[in-house]
């Protein structure tokens, strides 16, 4: 996508790389995390622990997925100069409020999607440790 268009895109193709990156290495640590829990034989509890790594994972997959970045949307900016466009501001209001929706959106999947997984992963520790 080379065009700003609210609520729907804000960022291109070397932004949206740049946050699938970001989520793959969340994913990492939350994995490396949740190991390091169940192979030491610690409290099941702390396998909650690897929610903001499984959030973060999450934030940047969405992203990437939805070509939204829920930071540029809240700031009412948008940056596709690496798909051919430009970056700047948003100036008008409908806009502006079209983006901030949508990243609430974006953060709210994710939090879903981390909960969720959170639980299957504090489930199965239960079983193992």
């Amino acid at each position: 996508m080379t065009q700003y268009r609210p609520g729907v895109c804000n960022i291109g193709r070397e932004e949206r790389r740049k946050r699938r990156t970001a989520g793959a290495l969340s994913f990492a640590v939350a994995a490396a995390y949740t190991l390091f829990v169940v192979g030491t034989g610690r409290p099941a509890g702390l396998l909650f622990g690897s929610f903001p790594f499984l959030f973060g994972g999450f934030v940047g997959v969405v992203q990437h997925r939805t070509g939204f970045c829920a930071a540029f949307g809240a700031l009412a900016r948008y940056d596709l100069s690496g798909s051919g466009g430009g970056t700047g501001k948003v100036g008008d209001a409908e806009a502006v409020k079209r983006d901030r929706v949508r990243a609430l959106q974006v953060l709210a999947a994710a939090m879903a999607a981390a909960v969720v997984t959170t639980m299957v992963v504090y489930g199965v520790g239960v079983v193992v440790v």
